[in-house]
């Protein structure tokens, strides 16, 4: 591999993550058409997508409430003897506690049932703005349920797009990965390019946007809670999926599940394939075969009706082919010339959670989450490469826990808690000097370790059934290269305008990302210095946000709009090792991200067809010196785009149910252009592109799908930072038949 320097920088982030309650929880109040607290009526909850529900009766306030209530889309019906049965559909996320108001009308003198719809509520005690996706979004949307896309988030989420093979949300990549409310730690930002989880084993998918709670930890960029299939949506069956497409492409499932009263499973395995895996650096497609193959685990127990246990497990083996610019001549060759590299790449990834969680009454909930992470990377590069070649291992364990009490007393909503972990890596690092410069070869063995623990309050206090305050607080102590204590208040507030039900949001906040843990001894530090370098310890990124939005329901149609500003000291980024796949961590003395979002989801229009839309505008810029990390100390004058700045994202979609039980999905995706790497105005060029999708169910237990990706096959530079290997162009035309099959056993 040909670099001007070799460096053995693993990673460790150890980041107070997102630390979620795994529940929310719903209440509400009933009335009878005199508004009267209506005491005694029987009220129903039940999960849209599974075989999940509970039932309740009122006080003699006529009040009542759910808790333990997974995060998902459900029905709330209600019925009281002489009076109408009425229901209302309702969106749980973790820690919500969204509240359903009924008012019951008198039936007739003929008992009869009637079923009356309302709009699903939304959110009036959350100042943070999120997305919720659904089974149905991924399986209908193009390419979503491949093993490796991404694209139940950038299809979704303003603000979101992949570039260099990273996923980057509002102006960063520093985000959270949760499964059913547990964080995932993993400190190794930018070494992996591999999937945290695949996207058929999900049920829903919660997106927050900043303004995070003090529970919800302290990356700022985005925070992903994958609620995991569970088994509950199904009676001993099972599912294979397969596909075949272009590029050689597969992607493979076999899953199964069922349900008890008291338990539930779920098991799936996958493989995939393809001759199109990292993004190229030109037009051509060379080098680039990827394959993987994982499996996921859930099963949930109802000890009684105060207990309940839950466990999780993954397991994942990817391999990558590094692509290469096979032109000695061409435009990213004048930068890195990658026409002679060979390089590859394998990651792993096995995750363990257990949660234990107690219900002591209608108003106090506890749950404890114990976890174990491994996270590995094994770079090489052929052994010829001139000048030097390298090698980069780096495996890390991670093992922790969470624990969280929630209390709802009165008006407020309380959470308390902590979260852990500590963790240990192994990292080595080899250069073979191949250009007879007598330089020693040599491996570099680091085995850095360290730990995070954070405690969090947090309180929603409903002042009016229009207005509610948030208030938190986050203390974190970080022990590793550095040690570290920070205080992370935050502030929030929703206003909901009665009778419009407009919720208007507010929030304020400060947040601490505990730093990497970048070594660099012996020869390696030696090798360093002699490329005119410098190694400066890193230290926590540490964030201001300010941010306001609305969220404005209209018959079923729901627009969410939020302006924000993130300033951001020591912002955390990253920087390749030449033209190699190796990366390492840095922090820029100051960052400056503002934007604002809109998104858009319909209601089933004549329920055939629903429509979603994510709009992002955001400027992201830099300045000042590289204050961690491996530096020049060169200076740079004021503030610049990032490399990954992106003025405009847009994103319009829609899934239409046809005649025949034929279904059709589409999406339309516009990307302004990233930073040419050179002074502003210049971008690169933009880049809109189609995706299709068409299927049909053949009665219930077979369905066809035919995808086509960039159906224009439009294909161009989108981005020259020279990271993974050099400049990066979109993928071309890609299209592939997607079969399911379902049966019991």
């Amino acid at each position: 591999m040909r670099t001007r320097l070799a460096i053995c920088a693993g990673t460790l982030l150890l980041a107070a993550v997102a630390s979620a309650t795994i529940f929310g929880s719903v209440r509400g109040i009933v009335h009878d058409p005199q508004h009267r607290p209506l005491p005694g009526a029987m009220i129903m909850l039940r999960a849209k997508s599974a075989d999940w529900s509970k039932t309740t009766y009122t006080d003699g306030n006529g009040e009542y409430r759910f808790n333990a209530v997974p995060a998902g889309e459900y029905t709330i019906a209600v019925a009281a003897q002489g009076f109408v049965q009425t229901e209302q559909n309702v969106v749980v996320t973790p820690g919500s506690e969204p509240v359903a108001h009924f008012q019951l009308k008198l039936s007739g003198r003929i008992e009869t049932v009637n079923v009356s719809a309302k709009p699903e509520l939304v959110p009036t005690d959350s100042a943070t703005p999120t997305t919720l996706v659904s089974r149905v979004d991924v399986a209908r949307t193009p390419g979503a349920s491949r093993t490796n896309s991404l694209a139940i988030i950038t299809d979704f989420v303003p603000g979101a797009y992949m570039t260099h093979d990273q996923l980057h949300i509002r102006g960063g990549h520093q985000v959270s990965w949760l499964i059913d409310g547990v964080p995932v730690p993993n400190s190794n930002i930018a070494s992996n390019v591999g999937p945290q989880f695949d996207p058929k084993d999900i049920d829903y998918l919660e997106v927050e946007r900043g303004s995070n709670e003090a529970q919800f930890g302290d990356r700022t960029y985005g925070i992903f809670n994958v609620v995991p299939r569970t088994g509950f949506e199904r009676n001993n069956q099972a599912e294979l999926i397969a596909s075949l497409g272009n590029f050689y492409q597969t992607n493979d499932q076999l899953n199964f599940g069922s349900h008890t009263q008291r338990i539930a499973y779920y098991a799936s395995v996958n493989a995939n394939r393809s001759n199109l895996g990292l993004g190229t650096p030109t037009a051509k497609v060379i080098h680039d075969a990827e394959n993987g193959y994982g499996g996921f685990g859930s099963l949930i127990v109802n000890v009684d009706p105060s207990n309940q246990l839950r466990f999780i497990t993954t397991l994942r083996r990817d391999y990558y082919q590094i692509p290469y610019d096979p032109d000695p001549f061409g435009a990213q060759n004048q930068a890195f010339d990658s026409s002679g590299l060979r390089d590859s790449q394998h990651e792993g990834d096995a995750l363990a959670n257990f949660s234990w969680v107690h219900t002591f009454n209608s108003k106090f909930l506890l749950t404890a989450s114990p976890f174990y992470h491994y996270n590995s990377v094994k770079y090489r590069g052929s052994p010829s490469d001139l000048p030097t070649a390298t090698s980069y291992d780096l495996s890390s364990h991670y093992a922790g826990g969470q624990v969280t009490f929630n209390a709802n007393v009165s008006r407020n909503n309380m959470q308390a808690g902590f979260y852990g972990f500590r963790q240990h890596d192994d990292q080595r690092f080899g250069v073979l000097f191949n250009d007879n410069s007598g330089n020693p070869n040599f491996t570099a063995l680091e085995r850095p370790s360290g730990g995070v623990a954070a405690f969090f309050i947090d309180d929603k206090f409903t002042v009016a059934p229009w207005l509610t305050l948030m208030a938190g607080m986050r203390r974190t102590h970080f022990s590793g290269g550095v040690t570290e204590n920070a205080i992370s208040p935050r502030l929030g507030a929703a206003f909901t305008v009665p009778k419009l039900k407009w919720v208007f949001r507010a929030f304020y906040g400060h947040y601490y990302q505990p730093p990497p843990l970048l070594t660099a001894s012996g020869p390696l530090l030696r090798f360093v210095t002699s490329q005119s370098l410098g190694f400066v310890p890193l230290r926590g990124e540490r964030d201001e946000e300010h941010q306001f939005g609305v969220v404005i329901p209209l018959r079923g149609w729901v627009v969410d709009a939020a302006n924000f500003k993130t300033i951001a000291h020591n912002f955390f980024d990253h920087s390749n090792v030449g033209e190699s796949n190796v990366f390492f961590p840095l922090t820029i003395q100051e960052a400056v991200i503002r934007g604002w979002e809109l998104t858009l989801r319909s209601p089933r229009i004549h329920n055939r067809a629903q429509l979603h839309l994510a709009y992002s505008n955001q400027v992201a810029q830099a300045g000042g010196s590289i204050t961690g990390g491996l530096t020049d100390f060169s200076l740079p004058e004021g503030f610049s785009p990032l490399d990954h700045d992106q003025r405009n994202t847009l994103s319009v979609g829609a899934d239409v149910t046809l005649p025949w039980r034929v279904f059709a999905s589409t999406n339309v995706s516009y990307n302004s252009g990233l930073t040419n790497g050179v002074p502003p105005p210049d971008y690169l060029p933009q880049h809109p592109t189609v995706d299709l999708s068409l299927g049909k169910d053949f009665g219930e237990r077979y369905s066809a799908s035919v995808n086509a990706l960039n159906i224009a096959n439009r294909h161009l530079l989108i981005d020259n930072s020279v990271t993974f290997g050099g400049f990066h162009w979109n993928n071309p035309r890609e299209v592939f038949v997607e079969f399911r099959y379902r049966f019991h056993y």
